[in-house]
């Protein structure tokens, strides 16, 4: 499968500081793994920088104004305790929701089956109103809102599989029965919501809370009980994949157990989903991942089994 690889040198000017979690070196180990010969028939692009208009879209014009403005001239400013904005974050922030927007645009356009956008910041804490998480704007949000009003793309499917809730996504996609959100999330954890009952406004919502310890193999049926179904009936016509490599069992932000294989095999079950009713249509955004070296294993799995499904 011909599969796009986005990113771009703006997302290592986005510094966090000394000690912070979602570090520049974050990126450098997924571009790394990408860069191995087993990768060299990716199509490669730089991201392009999203308007005002396209990052408003899921957020708000006030929102994203704000936003923007808030970066520092120099040193850093801290939105929250853990979401930290320096000089080159406001670009940053631009070219990461506009590497969906690209990796869409190519995507409907047929010039490429599926994309992978290795992006920092992250974005699915991002709510409507609210940065938090390490997340300003929302990408995959982006995405989604932009293939309805450039494409005509009438359903939208998120599948997020960081080990975080992706509770911007879910607060942004609860009230609209064309948009479904599905996420599997160590449970309790950050940011503490992600409940089972959690469901959506028109049942678009699917929650799969997970408890401290799970490993794949557990991981893996509860995946195909609660997830694949769903997404199933709601049949989209475009899947985007918030792709968080922190359950992973290296990584030190979670308790999880899953491995390189894991992450792989949940690629290829949504792409048989994105076969059956997208004509395999999936894009892909990195979210979470701080183990740096199971990071970069984890990526190339899951890139790899986009280009092999």
């Amino acid at each position: 499968m011909t599969v796009l690889f986005i990113t771009d040198d703006s997302f290592l000017e986005h510094d966090t500081g000394a000690g912070h979690p979602e570090s520049i070196d974050r990126l450098l180990s997924v571009n790394q793994a990408l860069n191995d010969e087993a990768f060299s028939s990716l199509l490669r692009r730089s991201a392009i920088g999203a308007t005002n208009d396209q990052m408003a879209a899921p957020h708000s014009v006030d929102f994203i104004s704000s936003l923007m403005d808030a970066a520092p001239d120099d040193g850093h400013r801290h939105i929250d305790p853990d979401t930290v904005m320096s000089p080159g974050t406001d670009e940053a922030i631009r070219r990461g929701a506009g590497a969906l927007v690209l990796a869409v645009d190519e995507v409907m356009a047929g010039k490429t089956q599926s994309a992978f956008c290795a992006v920092r910041p992250p974005g699915h804490h991002a709510e409507r109103r609210r940065a938090m998480g390490f997340c300003f704007v929302n990408n995959v949000a982006v995405a989604a809102f932009h293939a309805r009003s450039a494409h005509a793309v009438k359903k939208v499917a998120v599948v997020d599989f960081d080990v975080h809730h992706g509770n911007g996504t879910q607060d942004i996609f609860w009230d609209d029965p064309a948009l479904f959100f599905a996420s599997t999330h160590q449970y309790p954890h950050y940011p503490g919501t992600g409940a089972a009952d959690d469901v959506g406004a028109h049942n678009n919502v699917v929650n799969v809370p997970l408890p401290p310890g799970t490993d794949g193999g557990s991981f893996r049926k509860s995946f195909e009980r609660d997830v694949l179904p769903a997404l199933d009936s709601f049949a989209p016509d475009l899947i985007l994949i918030s792709a968080g490599f922190d359950a992973h069992k290296d990584d030190p932000l979670s308790n999880m157990g899953l491995e390189e294989d894991d992450f792989a095999w949940t690629t290829r079950m949504i792409v048989q989903m994105a076969d059956r009713h997208a004509d395999g249509r999936v894009v892909s955004t990195l979210e979470g991942g701080y183990n740096l070296r199971a990071l970069g294993r984890s990526a190339a799995a899951h890139v790899k089994a986009l280009m092999d499904t």
